[in-house]
């Protein structure tokens, strides 16, 4: 279980497909504390250490992961997002966050308010995903809260220290970013509206 509080950047070094698989080789900081089969969000996708060095690591993401996520766009050079999961004596800062991406966002619009910025994120409102006003949202990885929320789209704001030590100061319009909506609203939709019909 995570929190959506960013600890960490990651750079990725190499990627290298396998079949289906495709490794991400990453740089950090964090990965002389880190071991292996350790989960680590990276963007909000959990992922499981395979292989650790003193400044690199390496995880490893399956085809289903791939496709759900925003995970085919990266490159070589990218900063990711990472958290490492909470402790049971830890704080909870952010919101629970489980590392599942529910699915993918688009950026349609980033406006600067003189001190922060806001981004517009639009999505596919035919998953049955919602958001709820003030409510909590992850994006990226990164625990923020909701507002102008309708059906398909919904606003951040992102404060200076945020846009700084998250990789929101990569976004550009029309990038996808990786959504998972709030748990708690997850499990009474379902309870309202039971599954769907196949």
């Amino acid at each position: 279980m995570f929190t959506g509080i960013i600890e960490s950047f990651g750079t990725i070094l190499k990627i290298t497909k396998e079949g289906t698989n495709v490794h991400f080789d990453l740089e950090s900081i964090l990965a002389a504390e880190l071991k292996i089969d350790q989960s680590l969000a990276h963007d909000g996708v959990c992922l499981t250490v395979v292989e650790t060095k003193p400044d690199r690591y390496r995880v490893t993401a399956i085809d289903e992961t791939i496709k759900k996520t925003n995970l085919s766009q990266w490159e070589e050079g990218k900063k990711v997002n990472l958290e490492r999961c909470m402790p049971a004596n830890g704080r909870f800062d952010g919101h629970i966050v489980q590392g599942h991406v529910d699915q993918v966002g688009v950026v349609k619009s980033i406006s600067d308010q003189d001190g922060s910025w806001i981004f517009e994120i639009e999505y596919d409102s035919s998953n049955g995903n919602v958001t709820v006003e003030k409510g909590s949202i992850t994006i990226n990885g990164t625990s923020l809260t909701c507002f102008n929320s309708g059906p398909g789209r919904f606003s951040v704001a992102i404060i200076p220290y945020t846009f700084e030590h998250t990789n929101f100061h990569q976004l550009k319009v029309g990038d996808k970013v990786n959504l998972e909506f709030d748990i708690i609203g997850k499990y009474i939709a379902r309870i309202v509206n039971g599954y769907s019909q196949q």
